[in-house]
């Protein structure tokens, strides 16, 4: 198995599963049938023994909670991060609902999540199939996450920045070339293939500090000079928790924004 066929193996997964689209089953509304959650994916592939993991320890980062590649699998090579960009029916249809989560993006923050884990789940069984170690760091006994203290022992958005995905945003979601509004997953396999080389150098390069994120956020917990405030957005969130249950989202921050589906031009 190389670079390409895993390229493939992913994209194919997305664009032909019956589950990256809204069924009747399962629809908040009749507006959201049949729409589609996920585009064409963006696959980074990083270097397990890229020395940037062990940054991920600091505290001001993340924490020395953090687990490496090769902490979460000895014998790690290969560090397979994945975004899929929420399809533009899906932004479209949050961005109409300016001061809760639309019926699409409370799919794609649930179903859509759902969704990822088992494309997860695929390529890791398809690496083992072809005679490789794999692991999924997030569906793995050992993950955890604290709501309460907003931190995890392997962070979706960090390890794509590493690997060459993209950089931070002023609302801490990360700019991909298809944009911040979407979604990130990540296998760790002993799969040696050409690493990708990262086009930025900066954390926040792709962020034009436009302030656009902080205008949009109806929990006023973004702003310009103080960054993201992660408690002000949990307790919105659990207001749409509380709302939509048992759907929870928001996900303002990422659509009617420079960034919502490209790098923002300077």
């Amino acid at each position: 198995m190389d670079k390409q066929e895993i390229i493939k193996l992913v994209t194919d997964y997305v664009e032909n599963s019956p589950e990256n689209v809204i069924t009747e089953d399962f629809a908040i509304n009749e507006e959201v049938v049949g729409m589609k959650i996920f585009d064409t994916p963006l696959l980074a592939f990083g270097d397990a023994d890229n020395e940037d993991f062990k940054l991920l320890k600091d505290p001001s980062v993340i924490g020395e909670h953090f687990m490496l590649p090769k902490e979460w699998l000895p014998e790690a090579k290969t560090v397979i991060s994945i975004f899929l960009p929420f399809t533009e029916d899906v932004r479209k249809n949050n961005r109409e609902y300016m001061d809760w989560p639309s019926p699409a993006w409370l799919h794609g923050r649930i179903e859509g999540q759902e969704f990822i884990k088992k494309l997860a789940k695929y390529l890791k069984t398809e690496l083992i199939n072809s005679g490789y170690k794999a692991i999924v760091p997030a569906q793995d006994e050992r993950f955890w996450g604290k709501n309460d203290q907003y931190t995890s022992n392997w962070s979706e958005r960090h390890v794509a920045y590493v690997c060459g995905l993209g950089t931070f945003g002023l609302s801490k979601g990360l700019i991909t070339k298809k944009g911040i509004a979407g979604r990130f997953c990540s296998v760790i396999t002993d799969l040696s293939v050409p690493y990708d080389t990262r086009e930025y150098k900066d954390i926040y390069e792709y962020c034009i500090m436009c302030g656009k994120c902080a205008e949009n956020c109806p929990a006023n917990a973004i702003s310009l000079e103080n960054g993201k405030d992660h408690r002000k957005c949990h307790q919105f969130l659990l207001k749409t928790a509380e709302k939509f249950k048992p759907r929870v989202g928001c996900g303002k921050c990422q659509v009617a924004v420079p960034c919502e589906n490209k790098i923002p031009k300077r």
